[in-house]
């Protein structure tokens, strides 16, 4: 438990006992008593409702009650101030904040491990993100769920889940079938016959040079054997190496997955005919109009979905289904997938489906990753320098760095379109938010080596840490207090993007720190604990960062 913790719980256990010592009510009765920061700094640092909340039980008024809780508290136990009721009956409290200096020498022995927390208590989750289609380079939308789901699975991760990294693989249907025709009419025209492109084929780069490899390794074999050993072929090898590709990129991108699923795997296995026999057996099935269709509008659908179709092909939905009872059978308590735009309209379905096999709806949360839009020079950017065609993630790592990539796409809620100021993201100034938290930390590690130059070492001996008098100090101190609990939130909200704003306020203190009040003076034991203090500052920057995929440089 962190040192900010444990004065919030012994805080309010004080409160609890002078409510029990004044008989306001019965114990069983007292409600869960919520410490809250107040938004005028004035009103002190902790304020509770607890008066308001038992005005209905110990029929009296609020006010009156919050005089006779305040009169019972033992502030020596609580290391409070001072004590103020407000308006209809707040208790604000101003704590003596020395003991914030503990908080340092927690971080200082934790380092890295500071900010995690069993606040998950170990839940299984599983999240399925990218998962985009092997038939090309991975665009826009999917760079931004990338960095959106790496991030969430690293807050996940340090408060305290069990989390599984997937990616579905989209290897069965008529997308492969158009790659493989795709793929071939690049094949023919490399070796200078002419061949008809498909009408909805994919025209992206990788085509022509996945065929060029092709023609290097095996020339004109491929089109001496039969159309469908050909098209097999080039389906088997195109997934093959587009899929490679992806993994490298991504891998480029500082992301990684623990499990790549297949969806061919589920028609191998035969999941899908075991998961509408469950379905059926469930009657939650029924034949119309030759086709089988889910009983969705009995789990809250706006209608009911096909499963089957009249020819006897299965919907896009049903291995879905499959895919998704898979999961499940894994033991996942949690299934969270990132999905893009074009999915929105899918959710009910799929958890209308998930009902149906007998799992609540709260097992399913969904994600929608919003549009991107790119500027440069105030222009929207839509084709890449490099090849004249639609802008990918490797363009877009190699124009604007890692970096600034994966903060901007994960700084906002996904659920918001986003505009990507390249400019911005490339400039060395304060309104650059990535540039902004970074410097915090290199400006940091460019005091501590003044203070080297002067001889001056860091302290963590709590004497000395008790020169950490200032407001502002404090301060200090509370913000990365707050760091585990912020992951935490940011973890069970699904909001790995308040990670980032925390990084942001947290650089912002201590900007304005570090502008006010001297690091490195002529007073030896207050330059060790205000470096102290900096380091702190610097380690938590630096674990902040970490969970969105983002370096902590020391120098810039």
């Amino acid at each position: 438990m962190s040192v900010l913790t444990q004065m919030k719980e012994t805080l309010k256990e004080q409160i609890k006992q002078a409510i029990i010592q004044a008989e306001l009510v019965a114990e069983e009765q007292i409600p869960d008593i919520l410490l809250e920061v107040p938004k005028e700094k004035s009103h002190g640092d902790w304020a509770t409702n607890v008066a308001m909340q038992l005005t209905r039980i110990a029929r009296r008024n609020p006010r009156e009650i919050a005089n006779v809780i305040v009169e019972k508290l033992d502030q020596s136990k609580a290391q409070i101030r001072k004590i103020e009721i407000a308006g209809p009956g707040f208790i604000n409290f101003t704590m003596d904040r020395s003991f914030l200096t503990g908080v340092a020498l927690e971080i200082q022995k934790q380092k890295e491990a500071f900010g995690r927390s069993g606040a998950g208590k170990g839940e299984r989750v599983n999240v399925e993100f990218v998962s985009a289609n092997p038939t090309g380079s991975l665009h826009l939308g999917h760079a931004r769920g990338a960095a959106v789901g790496d991030a969430l699975c690293n807050v996940l991760d340090a408060a305290g889940y069990d989390v599984t990294r997937e990616y579905y693989i989209n290897d069965a249907g008529n997308q492969m079938n158009m790659m493989a025709l795709s793929l071939e009419a690049r094949y023919f025209e490399g070796l200078g016959i002419d061949w008809k492109f498909p009408e909805d084929g994919y025209h992206g780069q990788d085509m022509v040079q996945i065929a060029e490899q092709i023609i290097e390794a095996d020339g004109k074999k491929w089109a001496e054997v039969d159309g469908s050993e050909r098209l097999a072929y080039f389906q088997e090898v195109g997934r093959e190496k587009l899929l490679n590709k992806i993994e490298t990129d991504l891998k480029g991108f500082r992301v990684g997955f623990d499990k790549w699923f297949s969806e061919k795997s589920l028609y191998e296995t035969n999941v899908i005919e075991q998961t509408l026999e469950e379905l059926q057996k469930q009657g939650c099935t029924y034949e119309q109009d030759g086709a089988l269709w889910l009983r969705s509008t009995d789990f809250g659908d706006d209608k009911d979905r096909v499963l089957v179709k009249q020819d006897g092909s299965y919907t896009y939905l049903t291995p879905d289904i499959a895919y998704h009872r898979n999961k499940l059978s894994r033991g996942f308590d949690r299934l969270i997938n990132i999905w893009g735009a074009d999915h929105h309209g899918y959710i009910a379905r799929m958890k209308a489906a998930l009902q149906a096999l007998g799992h609540s709806a709260d097992t399913l949360d969904v994600m929608i990753i919003q549009l991107v839009k790119l500027f440069q020079g105030g222009e929207v950017v839509k084709m890449s320098k490099r090849t004249g065609k639609a802008v990918t993630l490797v363009d877009l790592m190699e124009e604007v760095g890692v970096d600034a990539t994966r903060y901007f796409f994960a700084m906002r809620s996904q659920d918001t379109h986003l505009d990507f100021d390249m400019d911005l993201a490339m400039s060395q100034s304060n309104e650059n938010p990535v540039y902004y938290v970074q410097y915090a930390h290199a400006r940091i590690h460019s005091v501590f080596r003044q203070a080297g130059e002067k001889g001056i070492s860091i302290s963590f001996d709590p004497a000395i840490l008790s020169r950490l008098v200032e407001d502002a100090e404090y301060d200090l101190l509370q913000k990365l207090a707050e760091f585990p609990d912020e992951i935490a939130s940011a973890a069970a909200a699904i909001a790995p993007h308040r990670v980032i704003r925390y990084l942001y306020d947290l650089s912002t203190q201590f900007h304005s720190y570090y502008g006010a009040h001297r690091v490195v003076t002529e007073d030896v034991e207050l330059s060790q604990a205000r470096l102290a203090l900096l380091q702190c500052t610097a380690q938590v920057i630096q674990n902040g960062l970490g969970l969105v995929g983002v370096t902590a440089p020391e120098r810039m």
